[in-house]
């Protein structure tokens, strides 16, 4: 099976939304989606939204809150490498036809890179 890359990437809203358009059509093609989310922790419209789709869409939060606007703490870290180990995982095991992670890129960076301020 051929696989694609998709990247929402910029400042401001939309990327989320972006992608969650992309799992619901995804399901409603029959696919399995695995929608993990990095950084944002909390229950919000768009999770609920997705959470109708729970027979075709799976939801993972590895975040413990929002740091977007602030620098992470250690256990935000630490709850980033861990989703980072499970999508390892998840991807392996074939079970997703469509695998989405949101903000991912955060959270490779603060696994990646020590910052020091």
């Amino acid at each position: 099976m051929k696989g694609y890359l998709q990247v929402y990437t910029g400042n401001g809203k939309g990327k989320t939304t972006a992608a969650i358009g992309l799992a619901i059509r995804a399901a409603g093609a029959g696919m399995s989606v695995l929608f993990a989310q990095f950084v944002k922790g909390q229950r919000y419209s768009e999770i609920a939204a997705l959470e109708r789709y729970k027979d075709k869409i799976t939801v993972q939060q590895y975040g413990r809150g929002c740091f977007i606007v602030q620098k992470p703490t250690e256990e935000d870290i630490e709850e980033a490498a861990k989703g980072l180990a499970a999508i390892r995982e998840s991807l392996r095991s074939g079970a997703y036809q469509l695998v989405i992670l949101d903000e991912a890129s955060i959270a490779l960076y603060y696994k990646l890179f020590t910052v020091d301020e």
